[in-house]
């Protein structure tokens, strides 16, 4: 009897073994998963600053072509700015802001804050951060705008394009 109950403890100690190397395995198993995770979105959220300091580079050429390549160029997309309200297809916000903006500012400069918050579904992406914005008018005007944007970014083929975005000012004295 002794012999036998000692088989049932080694045969249960051996069952308990192989449940702590599988469980060993599976911890494992997921915090790589974790870490492979949070290696992507680093990565995402780097290539996407690398894209909004992009953009704004290119608005502050003063010239409204220089962005134009991070846009889809699709009829009937909707693009809020600060002037005017809203323009619904990329040919009509390069024309409206080159017209209303950028034609009158001797030199603009536009930039990114550090808060980039960047969220991903998919082939779809939205960012968000607070932008500033510097003007000198060709009559010598200075204009300076605190800006809220948000983007709406689709990744077509290798590449991401804005297929929205929103761009807002508060208030005086906000």
């Amino acid at each position: 009897m002794t012999g036998s109950v000692v088989r049932a403890v080694d045969k249960n100690a051996e069952r308990w073994r192989w449940l702590i190397y599988v469980a060993l395995a599976m911890a494992g198993v997921m915090l790589t998963f974790v870490g492979a995770r949070a290696q992507q979105r680093a990565a995402e959220d780097t290539a996407f600053r690398k894209f909004i300091d992009g953009y704004c580079e290119a608005w502050s050429t003063g010239t409204a072509d220089a962005p134009a390549k991070f846009y889809a160029q699709d009829d009937g997309l909707v693009f809020y700015d600060v002037a005017p309200f809203a323009y619904h297809s990329l040919k009509e916000y390069h024309d409206g802001v080159q017209t209303a903006i950028l034609n009158n500012a001797a030199s603009i400069k536009l930039t990114a804050g550090k808060d980039l918050r960047v969220t991903r579904r998919g082939l779809i992406a939205w960012t968000t951060v607070p932008m500033h914005l510097a003007e000198k008018t060709k009559d010598g005007k200075t204009i300076e705008l605190d800006l809220r944007y948000t983007g709406i970014w689709e990744k077509r083929g290798a590449s991401w394009v804005l297929v929205h975005e929103h761009l807002s000012t508060p208030l005086a004295g906000n």
